[in-house]
C-alpha cells in the first residue's frame, strides 16, 4: 500500500468527501418508518452510484479499494441509521466522512497484517 504522503492525505480526503456525500444522498432518499433492511438496501445502491462516480474521478488517482469500501459502508450504516432517526444533512455528512476515515484506516491495518508489518 502506498506510504507517500501525497495518498495518504488524498485518500483521507477523498474517502472523507465521497462518505460524506453518500451520508447527504442517502438521507435525503430513506425516511424514517422505513424498514431497515430496505433503508440499508437503499443505502448499498445508492453507495454503489456514488462509488461508480467517484471511480471515474479519483480510482486513477488513488485506486479502487479506497473508493468503493466508503460508499458502500456508509450507504448501507447511513441506511440503517436514517430508517430508524430522522438524520440531519451536517449529522448524515460528519457521520457519512467518519465512515470514510473508518474504512481507509480499516484497510490500512488489514493490509498491514496481510504484508507481514505488524505481528
Amino acid at each position: 500500500m502506498e506510504k507517500r504522503l501525497y495518498f495518504i492525505f488524498g485518500d483521507m480526503l477523498s474517502n472523507a468527501a465521497i462518505g460524506g456525500l453518500t451520508g447527504l444522498a442517502v438521507a435525503g432518499l430513506v425516511s424514517t418508518g422505513w424498514n431497515m433492511l430496505i433503508g440499508m438496501g437503499i443505502g448499498m445502491l445508492v453507495g454503489m452510484g456514488m462509488s461508480f462516480l467517484g471511480l471515474l474521478i479519483l480510482c486513477p488517482f488513488f485506486g479502487a479499494m479506497e473508493v468503493m469500501l466508503p460508499t458502500m459502508l456508509a450507504g448501507m450504516l447511513l441506511g440503517m441509521a436514517a430508517a430508524m432517526q430522522t438524520l440531519s444533512q451536517s449529522q448524515a455528512a460528519g457521520v457519512g466522512a467518519m465512515i470514510g476515515i473508518g474504512a481507509l484506516l480499516a484497510v490500512f491495518m488489514f493490509n498491514a497484517k496481510l504484508q507481514g508489518e505488524v505481528s
